[in-house]
């Protein structure tokens, strides 16, 4: 069980009892108890097989499967169906689970799976109809040849399933199918675009954001919501673009060396919105959106208090395939030119930062045709995303590309006054469009739901007994409409709206010009990503940036609140046929061949908004990341380049992992003159001497001072937090509120935080950065103020407090990792335990440890190049990790890098189930043959996939 698991909490004993079932069922497949051959014959009966040969129906030649001594497979065909078709054969191979898992998530029917405990989130991913829009993608939007490729990998699917059941697929689904008969249906080209949703979902940008202000506004001003998000510091952090404008309907980069013809600019998107400046919207610094004006005079309302920390609660029990949805969620990507690199030629680098889990989300894989053609038209390599056909990220032949998350503003929660006959609208009275879901439960009755929709959105709030009566006062202003019944919650999400990215995947991976991939971009829906490009044309190459998806145009409003869904004044701008108005593809910042000879995007601001010159007119976000790790590459970058130096692949990958802190260079200096008269906070201040704040594994260095940080967050800011953003759990006393007939003013509380731990706050991040880098300066902020305790004295100043934090971390540290500090390390605090989807995340401890693994020892943190983030309110288990890198070399494509975070294989006792995860966490890059010849060299299994009747 790995060191840091704590018990499922109560409200899961459904689950918890339909998954105990499955220990018993697992405990006979591992031989205990029930001799030998159970465990041998159920274990290796999924393994795959990787050589010999394979009739597969449907093939009309034959497909080779070379894999490498990690397990890595390179397709070989003579056509695109028979390539496509033949992926979705390996992907089911290894990762069937996991593929059987992400398409009862997208489709709301976990509860098919794994019984009662998952109704409730069934019935909030019904309600959002990941499944419906996926649908009408496939049969209103992509191309025919993009659904040509969806069938066959389908087809490939199947093909493996026909005829295994239970223990032929894993272990997993032979415990399903021996506790109830668990068969798995066909795969479908649909379940395949229902995984895009599920990214778009963890990649949806401020909506925690939005929900966290207001529920801040029951306890805070508005004025210290806005400390606790402050602007982005444009005079420090670069953007991703410099300079350009929008002229003619067109973007144009702003830079000495951009080349390409603009031929991205046949984008979508109506073109009719409202800039930044004009009388219907606000500026990027705003925070009024009408409901907010006047909450400090009214007070948040009780109602939507609960509202708003319901559909928290709802949002925390969704699955994150990703990772946790907040300030860390990200990645890094930089490309540097051939004129700045050993090699001649452009490097790229890329490293997302999602969620850590078992098998890693990511199967890296190659995909080529024999010969390049018509018929074949795909020569690619990269990683894959089980369940789904193409390379998602990665390269061809001729050119390269990395994403990041965009972080752009594309949900808002709009606030509605329902009646029994519908919702308010301008004055009006219009019915809900509604629809009926049943919910199957394993091993239980089925639930039927209602699904209510408004012209902003499904009604989320429905989903939760909290949320069915909204309070009685709410902070809007005063002509908000008669509250009636109360207020509802609706999300708006431009993820729900029919797209294209799947067209847009085949058409990156066949990319061969930046013309090619800006058209390619046109056409990337959701989830909005920061896509970096890198060819070998020419001398030295060409580097680019696209910034692709849809960005809404608001009407007022800012999206930082709840708006007020009455009003269409702050509806998203009207497209045609009704649909939302986006900010044209045309009109997205990109850029190419900057004259720095570099591009770096690591979530930080895409471009500087505002109405001056060189600003971007349209609003895409508030809340970017505060661009502490691109500022670091960016650095780094110039440090190496600077008097004529020159990058190498080695020096990327030293890049990757970098351990820098940025908030410990800010704070050390103060924390070493403070005073302090007890001999162990002494001992454990003077770690801090010397040090150059790097965060290795084995720094004792780096774990006091996060410790210390960690302190100085929780007295600062978390105690003053309400209890709805407080982690579940942590209780302190308060005055009461005087909003209940038994509470008083004077009279003390007790009140316990009652938020999950991957969006607990004070989180930690670069944001928190930011906010305490605005505070230092002021000695006697407010926020320095925290209360005595029975062993710690009233604060009233920055070096009060951390005075007090740094004795608080001393004696945690004594407490978790010993009183001798000579054994205390960064990398025994910051552990990373990889936990198999579901069955892994959820069972008691027994199950756990049959299918989990770790811990392993990491360095990095938050903010860091190296980014291993924790959460600070929960603790510094590792929550969200840079889950592969890779180091493309366009000069030789051959000699390239990559890595994993776990192993190819989704089989918990595969050799290549966590293969990789050692060479990760140094820091090691495996070599990526490409070529023909350089894979030949690496192959040590083949199998032949050949037609039926050959």
């Amino acid at each position: 069980m790995p060191a840091n698991e704590t018990a499922p909490p109560a409200k899961k004993k459904g689950r918890r009892a339909r998954l105990i079932v499955l220990v018993l069922v697992l405990a006979l497949f591992a031989g205990l108890g029930y001799g030998a051959y159970w465990g041998v014959d159920s274990v290796r009966a999924s393994f795959p097989q990787t050589t010999g040969s394979l009739k597969v129906p449907g093939l009309t030649g034959t497909v080779e499967v070379k894999r490498d001594d990690h397990g890595i497979p390179q397709l070989y065909a003579d056509n695109d169906d028979d390539l496509f078709r033949a992926q979705g054969f390996v992907h089911a191979q290894d990762r069937f689970w996991e593929m059987d898992v992400r398409r009862h998530m997208t489709s709301g029917r976990l509860s098919e799976m794994f019984g009662s405990g998952q109704v409730e989130t069934d019935a909030f991913l019904r309600t959002l109809g990941w499944r419906q829009v996926a649908q009408a993608e496939y049969d209103t939007k992509l191309s025919p040849e993009t659904k040509k490729y969806l069938q066959a990998y389908a087809d490939g699917v199947n093909a493996y399933l026909k005829g295994k059941s239970g223990k032929d697929l894993s272990v997993e689904h032979a415990a399903l199918k021996l506790s109830d008969g668990y068969q798995p249906e066909q795969w479908s080209p649909v379940d395949s675009v229902a995984w895009l949703k599920a990214m778009a979902w963890d990649l949806r940008g401020n909506m925690q954001d939005e929900i966290d202000r207001a529920l801040m506004s029951s306890k805070l001003s508005t004025a210290q919501i806005d400390e606790l998000y402050p602007p982005y510091p444009f005079d420090r952090n670069k953007p991703i673009v410099e300079g350009g404008k929008v002229e003619g309907g067109k973007y144009a980069p702003q830079t000495s060396g951009a080349t390409g013809s603009g031929s991205g600019s046949n984008g979508t998107g109506s073109g009719n919105g409202t800039a930044l400046g004009s009388p219907a919207s606000t500026g990027p610094a705003a925070t009024g959106t009408g409901l907010a004006d006047n909450a400090t005079a009214q007070g948040a309302t009780v109602g939507l208090r609960n509202q708003l920390t319901a559909l928290a609660a709802t949002l925390d029990k969704v699955p994150a395939i990703l990772g946790p949805n907040g300030s860390g969620i990200g990645s890094n990507s930089w490309v540097v030119s051939g004129k700045y690199t050993t090699t001649g030629k452009p490097l790229l680098a890329n490293d997302p930062h999602l969620s850590p889990q078992l098998p890693s989300v990511w199967y890296q894989m190659g995909l080529h045709c024999r010969t390049v053609s018509a018929q074949c038209q795909y020569d690619v390599a990269g990683y894959t995303f089980s369940g789904m056909p193409g390379v998602v990220i990665g390269h061809n032949a001729e050119i390269a590309w990395g994403m990041t998350n965009l972080g752009a503003d594309v949900t808002d929660l709009f606030l509605e006054q329902v009646k029994p006959e519908g919702y308010v609208y301008d004055g009006k009275v219009l019915p809900f469009t509604t629809r009926e879901e049943v919910i199957k439960v394993a091993g239980g009755d089925s639930k039927k739901i209602t699904v209510r929709t408004t012209n902003n959105g499904p009604l989320v709030s429905d989903r939760s007994e909290e949320l069915a009566t909204v309070g009685t006062r709410a902070p809007v202003a005063s002509s908000a409409p008669d509250r009636g019944d109360g207020y509802a919650v609706a999300l708006r999400w431009t993820a729900l709206d029919p797209g294209k990215t799947m067209d847009s995947v085949f058409k990156l991976n066949r990319a061969k010009t930046f013309d090619d991939f800006r058209k390619a971009a046109a056409d990337f829906d959701v989830p909005s990503q920061n896509l970096i490009y890198a060819d070998n044309k020419g001398l030295t190459g060409n580097i680019g940036y696209q910034a692709p998806g849809r960005i809404p145009m608001r009407g007022q409003g800012d999206g930082r609140m709840p708006a007020p869904g009455w009003d269409s004044k702050y509806a998203w701008k009207g497209g045609k046929d009704g649909n939302a108005g986006y900010i044209p593809q045309s009109e997205m910042p990109w850029d190419s061949n900057p004259s720095r000879g570099y591009i770096v995007t690591a979530n930080q601001a895409v471009v500087e908004s505002g109405t001056g010159a060189g600003k971007y007119p349209y609003l895409l976000t508030t809340d970017w990341g505060y661009g502490a790790r691109s500022q670091r590459i960016n650095d780094l970058i110039e440090a190496k380049i600077k008097d004529g130096g020159k990058i190498s692949t080695d020096d990327m990958r030293t890049m990757q992992m970098d351990n820098s802190s940025e908030i410990a260079a800010l704070l050390t200096p103060m924390l070493a003159k403070i005073e302090v008269s007890d001999p162990g906070v002494r001992a454990a201040q003077k770690l801090l001497d010397g040090w150059n704040y790097t965060q290795e594994p084995d720094s004792a260095a780096a774990a006091y001072f996060n410790a210390v940080w960690r302190n100085i967050l929780k007295l600062s800011f978390g105690d003053k937090m309400p209890k709805e953003l407080r982690i579940e759990g942590s209780c302190m006393n308060v005055l009461g509120n005087g909003t209940g007939p038994a509470d008083d003013l004077a009279k003390t509380v007790r009140e316990c935080g009652t938020r999950g731990s991957d969006s607990a706050q004070p989180d930690g991040g670069d944001r928190w950065f930011e906010v305490v880098r605005r505070l230092v300066k002021d000695e006697k902020s407010q926020w320095w103020s925290s209360p005595r305790t029975l062993t710690q004295p009233e604060t009233t100043t920055r070096d009060e407090l951390f005075a007090r934090a740094m004795k608080d971390a001393r004696w945690e540290l004594t407490a978790k990792l010993g009183k001798d500090q000579s054994t205390w390390s960064w990398g025994r605090l910051h552990q990373l335990n990889l936990k198999n989807q579901t069955i892994g995340t959820e069972g008691p401890g027994f199950m756990q440890w049959l299918l989990n693994r770790g811990p392993w020892n990491l360095g990095g943190g938050e903010a860091t190049v190296n980014a291993t983030g924790w959460n600070a309110s929960s603790g510094y288990g590792v929550t969200w990790v840079p889950s592969m890198r890779m180091v493309v070399n366009l000069n030789d494509l051959d000699k390239s890098r990559w890595i994993n975070l776990t192993g190819a294989s989704g089989h918990a006792y595969n050799s290549h189930y966590t293969d990789q995860t050692t060479m990760w966490a140094k820091g090691e890059l495996l070599e990526w043959p490409f070529g023909k010849e350089a894979v030949e060299k690496a192959t040590v299994d083949t199998l032949t996939l050949k037609p039926e009747g050959s």
